[in-house]
């Protein structure tokens, strides 16, 4: 493989400033607690929701903002409640933020917008916190209560929002303290009934959330030699017996008693400022964040005589500059502290093994690779916020054949006049058309050879007002660039078609009438109090011949869809007939009609030049794993394209079907290929409905251990289809892999899967995982599989060397390459590049040279970050 390594494309990075896990621990909760999420916030105004599943950290969405800093970031869950079959519902999991304005805003966690924001007549919210979750009492007559929102303001004003009745409204003023530096810095609660609050005058205030009665007032006392006299109050915690642990402006960390209000030990933390705090479950450990980068950790311990008393028991600096935010999540699973600050990658550290384990720092770029290309014209295309840039890749001997020859020129930028950030980009393998999508808008542009310059000359494609006016999450155009499909932000699925036009045949126009795929009804899945975030369609992909379009959300369920029929270029553009054409057909419309919607409930079906999308009648695929990373389907060596049979064979116009059309359906073959956060490769026969062969008889678990030892997740594959190779190359942050799928990983027998899934219980019938197999066989040796993975998420890297060192080739995988046939190695991999942007593939213009090596361009991003 030739690699063009490029680290010439911009994308800007964002210091993180607010962390916050959806829960502290698994403790506490009536029935199988809620899913577990963890929210981040940045400088920019986004918020990154991460998946921290069985230690895989997979980012699952990014909230794009109104580029105001996110200053806090704050889980609420609704109270459980009983179905008409007295089941157990778990409450709805709701995520709210503030960011350097008068106001709270809570964020819908399906579309990842703003849903509403709060009313109330104060000033610029410094810090916020939410009121404990209520817990069924003793007495059956007490009816469950919401979480109310306690916020802090920078004129000293606290007050409370209700989260009642799935709404955020004001509910009352807590307190006012007046004075030039009244300013409410932080919030905390003791109890459902009583809040802690530090503010910039030195002075930690104890309120009745009841009453709103000031209970009592802290004072840190005189300031340290050569430091300003009032010392802010930067951070407040309450531990699980109550008491009252602070950080303040003096690199000081103070513990309160809980019952008396009156300081019992003051720890001297850090050389600077003290900025954030966070408490292990059981209240016995503190962790404490500065300035300076460095993290501190404080642990109780009794003394001979019975007294207790907090000591600092190590520091280490985790960050270049400092330590914004901590969060921390304590149960038997998993006891870590996630810190973030100015170095944009936020670092997984160990709560209740701190000092025997390892740190990880997680990815600082999307999961979502913001680039692509057209590969036939050698067009490398990358986005970030409102723009769009386009490069040209030259070849490498062009090169080196001229000292002057430049080996990439920007040959295209487009500006999007709109306020929101861009989602998605496509563009076809040939570069004649790109799309690209925001949350309120989708626009698509055509890209031309201009012949007196180098540069690209760019023509918005007018789309109809259907597609034109709402946001999309993902865009795709098929490999032969007749079809245009959107994901919108309520998950519809609509496809366009694109035809020359009439009198230009160069200039391309999108037909007016579009269709809506309607994906297929099922069950929601486990109770994970996320309802509607989990079905959110995440991925996207068309088959090699344009014939196939699949869909994946993130609880593992695929949709696909054919194109039936062939294409006749005869008959009309666009018509639309009844689906059931023994009661007649009449035609609704054409190009030419003057309506765009396509939500008319009396036509069923829309044909284009005698073709129609329909569902594929084997498309109840298994459900996979978890959640999907990679959806492409493997590219047909030698297919050839749908020919025209003037018109479609076999389909003729009758009195009682004037508008006949065809239902066959494409030759294919249709193999998709999904890759899971659990790092599972599947491949599906979207043809007959199950895996292809191939994958039954390489399951998962025979794969290369070098790629289930991987810690970072995949991010996005390019294929290499040559001669008797058929090569996917995944990449991730910081590695690239290799897998032949046209050779065995395993014996070469196919897996029972349905003796599988009968081992398995409360599962799916349709799932593909089965039976969890616990236990690998290597070399004669058992070794448990769980257990190493629980050992690998502890291991850090820090350089290159040390990933190869670490993540050496087995003697399994070393036997299965020495016995590899002359076609090459079934598996390769390196840690060469990082942190890596996405791959993206380059071709020749001319045709395509037989058993010539696949040529990409691979972006790096180098940013300032401590070394992995």
């Amino acid at each position: 493989m030739d690699v063009h390594r490029s680290r010439f494309v911009p994308f800007p990075t964002s210091a993180i400033t607010a962390l916050a896990f959806s829960r502290s621990s698994d403790s506490g909760y009536e029935s199988t607690p809620p899913a577990l999420r963890l929210a981040l916030g940045r400088a920019n105004g986004a918020i990154e929701i991460w998946n921290p599943f069985d230690s895989t950290w997979v980012q699952e969405a990014i909230f794009v903002g109104d580029q105001n800093s996110i200053d806090g970031l704050v889980w609420t869950q609704d109270p459980d409640e009983r179905d008409a079959d007295g089941g157990l519902v778990i409450g709805q999991q709701r995520l709210f933020s503030i960011a350097s304005s008068p106001s709270v805003t809570e964020w819908d966690l399906a579309t990842g917008l703003p849903k509403r924001t709060s009313t109330g007549n104060f000033s610029e919210v410094w810090c916020f916190a939410a009121q404990p979750r209520w817990r069924p009492q003793k007495n059956p007559s007490d009816t469950a209560q919401h979480s109310d929102i306690l916020v802090g303001c920078g004129d000293g004003t606290m007050a409370l929002l209700s989260t009642a009745d799935d709404d955020l409204t004001f509910k009352r003023f807590l307190a006012r303290v007046s004075g030039k530096k009244a300013r409410c810095m932080c919030v905390t609660y003791q109890n459902r009934d009583v809040a802690v609050a530090g503010f910039a005058d030195s002075i930690i205030r104890v309120y009745d959330t009841k009453s709103g009665a000031s209970l009592r007032s802290l004072s840190l006392g005189v300031g340290i030699p050569g430091a300003p006299k009032d010392a802010l109050v930067w951070q407040v915690k309450c531990l699980p017996n109550g008491d009252i642990v602070s950080a303040d402006s003096n690199g000081e960390v103070r513990f309160w008693d809980g019952r008396t209000y009156s300081l019992s030990q003051r720890v001297t933390g850090h050389d600077a400022d003290c900025l954030d705090l966070a408490v292990s479950h059981d209240g016995k450990t503190v962790f404490s964040g500065s300035i300076d980068g460095k993290m501190a950790v404080y642990r109780l311990s009794a003394n001979p005589g019975g007294r207790r008393t907090w000591s600092k028991a190590s520091h280490r600096r985790v960050h270049q500059g400092e330590v914004k935010s901590l969060a921390a999540f304590d149960s038997k699973g998993m006891s870590v502290i996630v810190s973030g600050g100015s170095d944009v990658a936020p670092v997984v550290t160990p709560l209740r093994d701190f000092g025997r384990e390892m740190l990880r720092t997680l990815p600082a770029l999307p999961q979502a690779s913001p680039v692509t290309s057209a590969p036939r014209v050698r067009l490398l295309v990358s986005w970030h916020e409102r723009d769009i840039l386009v490069w040209r890749i030259a070849k490498q001997g062009e090169a080196d054949s001229a000292a002057a020859a430049s080996p990439r020129k920007l040959v295209a930028r487009i500006m999007l006049d709109t306020k929101c950030p861009i989602r998605d980009v496509a563009i076809t393998d040939d570069g004649r058309l790109l799309a690209a999508v925001t949350v309120s808008e989708s626009r698509v542009f055509q890209l031309r050879k201009r012949p007196d310059h180098e540069g690209l000359a760019i023509r918005k494609v007018e789309l109809p007002k259907s597609l034109s006016t709402i946001g999309a999450r993902l865009v795709r155009i098929s490999p032969d660039g007749k079809w245009l499909a959107f994901v919108a932000l309520d998950d519809e699925v609509h496809v366009a078609r694109v035809l020359p036009e009439h009198d230009r045949p160069k200039l391309l126009r999108v037909l007016s009438k579009t269709v809506e795929l309607e994906r297929t009804g099922r069950k929601a899945p486990n109770q994970t109090g996320l309802r509607g975030y989990e079905t959110v369609v995440t991925h996207a992909a068309f088959s090699s011949d344009s014939s196939m379009l699949a869909t994946c959300d993130r609880a593992g369920f695929v949709d696909t869809w054919v194109l039936e029929g062939h294409e006749d270029t005869t008959s009309a553009e666009c018509e639309s007939a009844a689906r059931d054409s023994a009661k007649g057909s009449s035609i609704a419309g054409s190009d030419s009609s003057d309506s765009d919607s396509s939500d008319d409930d009396d036509i069923d079906i829309v044909l284009f030049h005698g073709q129609h999308w329909a569902d594929n009648p084997a498309g109840n695929l298994p459900r996979i794993d978890s959640s999907p990373l990679v959806l492409t389907f493997r590219p047909t060596p030698d297919h050839q394209a749908r020919g025209l049979v003037n018109g479609n064979p076999g389909v003729h116009a009758t009195r009682h079907n004037p508008h006949a059309h065809s239902h066959s359906l494409p030759p294919g073959p249709h193999l998709l290929v999904a890759v899971t956060a659990k790092h599972s490769v599947y491949e599906f026969d979207a043809d007959a409905g199950r895996l292809s062969s191939w994958s039954r008889r390489n399951p998962s678990s025979v794969l290369p251990r070098d790629f289930h030892r991987l810690r970072d997740r995949a991010m996005g594959a390019v294929w290499d289809m040559n001669g008797s190779q058929e090569r996917l190359w995944l990449y991730g942050y910081t590695w690239v892999f290799m897998l032949d799928l046209k050779q065995e990983f395993g014996d070469g027998q196919e897996t029972d899967t349905k003796k599988k899934r009968r081992r398995k219980s409360n599962t799916n019938d349709a799932d593909v995982n089965g039976s969890p197999q616990k236990r690998l066989k290597i070399n004669g040796e058992r070794s448990d599989q769980t257990k190493a993975d629980e050992e690998r998420d502890g291991e850090a890297v820090d350089d290159a060397a040390e990933d190869d060192r670490r993540l050496v080739t087995s003697n399994r995988d070393a036997l299965a390459a020495a016995k590899s046939t002359a076609n090459g190695s079934k598996h390769w991999h390196t840690f060469k590049y990082k942190p890596i942007l996405g791959m993206a593939s380059l071709a020749d213009s001319s045709a395509l040279v037989e058993n010539a090596p696949l040529e990409v361009v691979l972006v790096e991003c180098p940013f300032d970050e401590r070394s992995r």
